[in-house]
């Protein structure tokens, strides 16, 4: 048989059949480290061949196929084990959801997963919420961040989970695709995905008042079908997000400003970090490709953490 993989819990799978039949699922340890390095060996999206077999009674499926992959997206964990983990796969697109403040979403963050996104050929659109509660200094901080990422070619929205600003663009955008929603906890995913399809009452949690983080309510991604046509992916808030097995002298070419004018460079294999006759410092200087972005390229290229003090990033 085959099915869609709708949910995982780390060991047993819920799995869909065309004909709309679920069934629960696990795969043997043989299986399990076959030549797959990250911790999840099947993610939700993907598409798996399983056979049933009968335990007292309980039906439960074997999987022993997982398709070819058309793309999917992968983090490394940023604590110290270092370990891989694909979050989704089969993606049509991921809406990666930004907030300023309540919690921070940090342009390291957002730049490392849209490095990321555009490596494995995932589209992204950045939707910029809960601008119903901002003040006109932060609006004018998502109007700046918002013109940033549009002149590189990246669809941006500002909506509202709570007063439904935008939601009908989204659910537009969502029509008859599979979706994945990402981001910080606490930036409103699962309250959107409510105002999206109400039916689904995914559970919600308000942000943590000490650290300003929002609380984990998302353990495991799962995958579920829209009433309009499609399906979302609603995954777990990360963290941080760590780039995985990206060269150097690959990293520009998954930021398109940089891709643009890597051909106008002196040296064929200038990083443009030290090297002179550089077209991408030099626009750099002109305000023609934006501090924040290149900081980011930098530090990939680098391989610095995320969180980065910013009192070595002034400019001179």
């Amino acid at each position: 048989m085959t099915g869609l993989v709708y949910k995982s819990t780390g060991s047993w799978y819920t799995v869909k059949t065309a004909l709309g039949e679920t069934y629960e699922c696990r795969i043997k340890g043989k299986f399990r480290m076959k030549g797959i390095k990250s911790t999840n060996p099947i993610a939700v999206g993907d598409y798996v061949d399983f056979q049933l077999e009968t335990d007292n009674d309980q039906v439960s499926g074997i999987i022993n196929n997982i398709h070819d992959r058309k793309n999917y997206i992968v983090r490394k964990s940023v604590n110290l084990s270092k370990q891989t983990h694909i979050i989704a796969s089969n993606i049509d697109q991921v809406f990666l959801m930004i907030t300023i403040n309540n919690p921070p979403t940090l342009t390291s963050f957002i730049d490392r997963f849209l490095v990321t996104a555009n490596a494995y050929s995932v589209k992204t659109v950045l939707l910029f919420n809960k601008i119903d509660v901002y003040d006109e200094e932060t609006l004018n901080e998502v109007r700046y961040l918002a013109h940033v990422y549009r002149k590189i070619g990246y669809e941006c929205i500002g909506v509202s989970a709570i007063s439904g600003k935008n939601i009908d663009k989204v659910k537009d955008l969502m029509h008859n695709k599979v979706s994945m929603f990402s981001g910080h906890s606490g930036v409103g995913k699962s309250t959107l995905v409510n105002a999206i399809e109400p039916d689904l009452n995914i559970k919600t949690k308000a942000i943590s008042t000490l650290h300003m983080q929002g609380q984990h309510t998302t353990t495991f991604a799962e995958m579920f079908d829209l009433s309009f046509g499609g399906q979302i992916i609603d995954t777990p808030g990360i963290k941080g997000f760590g780039v995985v097995d990206m060269e150097k002298e690959e990293v520009g070419d998954y930021f398109p400003e940089i891709f643009a004018l890597k051909q106008d460079c002196k040296f064929n294999n200038c990083l443009h970090i030290k090297e002179p006759n550089c077209a991408v410092k030099e626009a750099l200087e002109n305000d023609d490709i934006a501090f924040s972005r290149y900081r980011s390229y930098v530090q990939i290229v680098e391989g610095e953490d995320e969180h980065y003090r910013t009192d070595n990033w002034e400019r001179e």
